[in-house]
């Protein structure tokens, strides 16, 4: 393969883009070990196959780092910082403004304030995503979504937040029923993992990611209206500390794919619901906010199959 290739092979390698981070130079660039990298991994250092990849090149041959062994660029950091100099990864990272000293040599599974800044973003509530429409029907930019209607935000260390998108929502209208997942429990993607329901109809989503459930949104289960108002916000429904962030890029649609992809469902939409509102929608109309409610007659179990192919993915 010619270098040229290989350059061309390698910028269609997609990275994970993530929210809560303002730098997104590579730690190993940050430890002054390579010239120039973007992290792609959304700084989960340990489980990072570049991480991994550094540390054979480098001749160590260990296993991936795990909480117990610090990652291969601490030893780096240590050099390269000195003394009381040496800045706090999250400094380093933007996931804090204000400059910090790590006063823990970089042993981060020992530092009381890392795992404060992971309680933080457990308990705190999103910024508010900025949005783009498709047929009428609301994106969150910087979000990836799953064919079964669900979106994934990658924060800060590889973790993620899950929800329903605004078209599953208005498919279905105000939801009357919510069940989310115990805390500690394991999703697996493309098998069901969360289920919702109205009157006496109850259906199953597919979750988007594999990982392990940290938190779920109390509020949205107790107020499941709150998704129908505002799904990418306050509407969201879990987080997860998945596997591999980028293993789980795999099937999700991002930027300009969930765009088209979104279009491609909301005219698999328009074909059921007949030519006449097929017309009405070519005028500029906006999406039915309860499609169900309004054409009953479409079948709640039809367009669970159809739109959260919950019979389609194994």
């Amino acid at each position: 393969m010619s270098k040229k290739e290989k350059t061309k092979k390698t910028q269609k390698k997609k990275r994970v883009v993530g929210f809560q981070v303002v730098e997104e130079e590579c730690i190993w660039m940050k430890a002054g070990v390579i010239n120039y990298r973007l992290c792609d991994n959304v700084y989960d250092c340990y489980n990072c196959p570049f991480d991994l990849g550094m540390q054979r090149a480098m001749g160590s041959g260990e296993p991936a780092p795990t909480e117990s062994r610090e990652p291969g660029w601490v030893e780096h950091l240590k050099t390269h910082f000195q003394g009381a100099e040496r800045p706090c990864r999250h400094s380093l990272t933007g996931r804090i403004d204000a400059p910090k000293i790590c006063p823990m040599n970089y042993e981060c599974y020992h530092c009381s304030f890392d795992q404060m800044m992971d309680e933080y973003d457990l308990a705190q509530v999103i910024e508010q995503p900025s949005y783009t429409l498709a047929s009428g029907y609301k994106m969150a930019k910087g979000y990836y979504y799953h064919l079964g209607h669900s979106w994934v935000r990658f924060d800060h260390g590889g973790r993620v937040r899950i929800g329903f998108d605004d078209f599953v929502v208005k498919l279905f209208g105000s939801l009357q029923y919510l069940a989310l997942p115990p805390l500690g429990s394991t999703l697996k993607k493309n098998q069901a993992g969360l289920t919702f329901g109205r009157d006496s109809h109850k259906a199953a989503s597919l979750s988007p990611v594999s990982g392990t459930v940290l938190a779920v949104n109390h509020k949205a289960r107790e107020h499941p209206e709150i998704l129908h108002e505002d799904p990418y916000h306050e509407g969201w429904l879990c987080i997860l500390e998945p596997d591999m962030p980028k293993r789980n890029l795999r099937g999700l649609f991002y930027n300009s794919e969930s765009m088209k992809w979104m279009e491609q469902e909301a005219q698999r939409l328009l074909n059921l619901m007949g030519p006449e509102y097929e017309r009405l929608a070519a005028t500029g109309a906006q999406p039915i906010s309860d499609v169900f409610g309004t054409f009953p007659e479409l079948g709640w179990d039809q367009l669970a199959k159809t739109f959260l192919r919950t019979e389609q993915i194994k």
